[in-house]
């Protein structure tokens, strides 16, 4: 039985407002949301780091300087920290190109390039390194001629840069790639116009709107080539003193039941990737604001 009421014409009195999702109701979703997401991300990843933190320097620095005690220990950082800058710089460049040509450039085969890209992505890095040993091992084709003019990739430092390049590749260019698509075309086609150069049209009017997505792919890349450690295992053969890495002698010490010490060395790779991420985050809200 109706009423007689219709709702559709009634008039809200002045001075009462309309009820809003800004309510009592929705502060409590907004906060259940919040605290879902801390509480997710606090047991996946705080906890764990902490628990680290903890095992690593409960002792203050005497396992960090146990494990710098190890032979190869200090020789393993530092083709760490040099191999990974090697990666963000080369594939801060080539990457940077790469995103050039996907973004400003319809060709041919565009798709599977950019597929290629995301590869690095998909395939488990212990993969890459044996992919990497098959082509310039001592006994492929490729490594021994490269092994007869004196160049060897496999088992030695360039190996090691070369599946760090590969394993972040994709950082860089997605990264950079957003940005060049945000950018309008319209201004190269100005500078072209006005006779500049491709080189200098680049240099004036690109560069600095993608300076910053540049740096932060490259900082991505160091921090995350710090940590490698499937396809790293593979390729350099695990060397003391030539090809050992920071991540394979960790895993060394956690085998040798040092786990303080593995544990002082990771928090010291850890703080120096957290350090960059903070950076990078920076950069990314710097473009955005």
């Amino acid at each position: 039985m109706s009423s007689g009421v219709n709702t559709d014409t009634l008039q809200i009195p002045p001075g009462i407002s309309r009820p809003t999702p800004t309510g009592s109701a929705a502060r409590l979703g907004r906060q259940g949301l919040r605290s879902v997401a801390l509480l997710y991300l606090g047991l996946l990843v705080a906890l764990p780091l902490s628990a680290v933190v903890v095992k690593g320097f409960a002792h203050g620095f005497g396992d960090l300087r146990g494990a710098f005690a190890t032979p190869g220990a200090t020789a393993a950082i530092r083709l760490t920290i040099l191999t990974s800058l090697g990666a963000a710089i080369i594939n801060g460049v080539l990457g940077t190109l790469i995103a050039y040509v996907l973004v400003r450039f319809r060709f041919p085969g565009r798709g599977i390039l950019a597929g290629i890209v995301d590869l690095p992505f998909a395939i488990p890095t212990l993969v890459t390194g044996v992919m990497l040993v098959a082509l310039y091992g001592p006994a492929s084709p490729v490594g021994r001629f490269l092994g007869r003019h004196g160049l060897h990739i496999a088992f030695a430092a360039p190996g090691v840069l070369l599946a760090l390049l590969f394993v972040t590749l994709p950082l860089v260019v997605r990264t950079v790639e957003p940005v060049l698509l945000e950018l309008d075309p319209a201004e190269e086609d100005a500078a072209r116009v006005l006779g500049a150069g491709a080189w200098t049209t680049f240099r004036r009017v690109v560069l600095p709107a993608i300076r910053p997505a540049i740096a932060a792919g490259a900082l991505l890349t160091f921090a995350r080539a710090l940590g490698e450690f499937g396809a790293i295992v593979i390729v350099s053969g695990n060397l003391v003193g030539k090809t050992l890495t920071a991540p394979v002698l960790i895993f060394q010490l956690t085998s040798q039941f040092r786990p303080e010490q593995a544990a002082a060395v990771s928090t010291l790779l850890f703080g120096i990737s957290f350090v960059l991420v903070l950076v990078t985050e920076r950069l990314v809200n710097r473009r955005q604001a």
